[in-house]
């Protein structure tokens, strides 16, 4: 028993390994991918293959950083971008998951409200910026907002979608038991749902990012979107691409939070 325990073991760090070094390569060539395209978009403006004031450089776009930096306001404007995209996800999350617990609960109030849900998931929700801009005024509180209706209804849908999909046969057997619906929602519906929410989560990552810099395209004196809009407006690529891989870094950063958080939750 002791010998077949040691193989046992022993296998199981054979496919340890073997999963690192698939992770470690994966990566790596991510990584090298992304150095590439860097290197060979350099070479290409290098030798003017391609147009460095339309297309930029990687160069350029590291002296667009510094001077950022230099200047002062870099950080700024990262900070205010990423406040309002904070925000705007964290509420977009709560005020989703506790709308879609409030529709899965009353069952005819969801049949009522479900096609507003799908028109409302179905609008452009920049052509709701002049209202939004005459209501709450033209500052943080328009792009938190705008950053909330883009990412809302879809956390709707999606984690509504995962409470009406739990097996009906262990909602009939826990009302069998006598269980009233809190405890079905809170033993049964909402453990079922938590891939589903996590789920969620990633695409708010994404939802809440392009909700902050459509609202910053409309009212924002300073953040990442104000950079690309006035890099635009004056015609420094080099400013507008800059500010686009910030915001790319951060996004990524955040969706991989996401996935610390799915790590977490799942073990």
């Amino acid at each position: 028993m002791k010998k077949r325990n040691e193989t046992y073991g022993e296998e199981h760090r054979d496919y340890l390994r073997k999963e690192r070094r698939k992770t470690v390569f994966t990566v790596g060539m991510q990584i090298l991918l992304l150095v590439q395209f860097f290197v060979v978009w350099e070479l290409l403006s290098h030798y003017e293959v391609i147009d460095s004031f339309i297309f930029s450089a990687p160069s350029k776009m590291w002296e667009s950083f510094l001077a950022l930096s230099r200047e002062g306001v870099l950080w700024r404007h990262v900070g205010a971008t990423l406040l309002e995209t904070v925000i705007g996800f964290l509420s977009a999350t709560a005020i989703g998951l506790l709308v879609a617990i409030l529709l899965w609960w009353i069952e005819p109030l969801r049949r009522i409200l479900e096609p507003y849900i799908v028109v409302l998931n179905a609008l452009p929700k920049i052509a709701l910026g002049p209202i939004i801009i005459i209501w709450v005024g033209a500052g943080k509180a328009a792009i938190i907002v705008m950053a909330i209706l883009i990412s809302v209804i879809v956390t709707i849908i999606n984690i509504l979608n995962g409470f009406l999909s739990v097996d009906p046969d262990k909602i009939l057997l826990m009302r069998t038991l006598s269980a009233h619906k809190g405890q079905i929602l809170v033993k049964l519906v909402l453990p079922s749902n938590v891939s589903c929410i996590i789920a969620a989560l990633k695409v708010n990552v994404g939802m809440a990012w392009v909700g902050t810099i459509m609202g910053e395209y409309l009212v924002s004196r300073e953040g990442l979107g104000y950079l690309i809009v006035y890099g635009g407006q004056v015609f420094n690529l080099s400013l507008v691409m800059c500010a686009t891989v910030i915001l790319t870094i951060l996004a990524a950063v955040m969706y991989f939070c996401v996935l610390i958080l799915e790590k977490i939750v799942s073990r």
